[in-house]
């Protein structure tokens, strides 16, 4: 039996909702009635696309968080289970500091 979840819900605008929680099938119920999140009530119906169990509910609130400061293609490739395209949706860009621009150590 899972103690924690971490799910991802698709909004009728197209939004991304990622929460946690110890019982997946009462939470959804919840977003579905519009009683849910803030972020979830003005965009119904929303649909369970994703969720993740977890032995604890602290776990699966990591999870949470960790998965909320990913970009929109990074949660995308998680739900359609393209796990081998996280590491390079992880990196991020970095760019030289254009000639005649001092940097911040400057």
């Amino acid at each position: 039996m899972s103690n924690g979840y971490t799910y991802i819900l698709q909004c009728a605008d197209g939004t991304y909702y990622t929460g946690s929680t110890k019982e997946l099938e009462r939470r959804l119920g919840q977003h579905k009635a519009g009683e849910g999140a803030n972020h979830t009530k003005s965009r119904l119906p929303v649909e369970l696309v994703y969720y993740e169990e977890y032995d604890r509910i602290d776990e699966a609130f990591y999870r949470e968080k960790q998965i909320q400061g990913w970009s929109r293609r990074k949660k995308e490739a998680l739900i359609n289970g393209q796990f081998e395209k996280l590491p390079a949706l992880a990196k991020k860009v970095f760019r030289k500091t254009p000639k005649g621009v001092p940097n911040k150590g400057d």
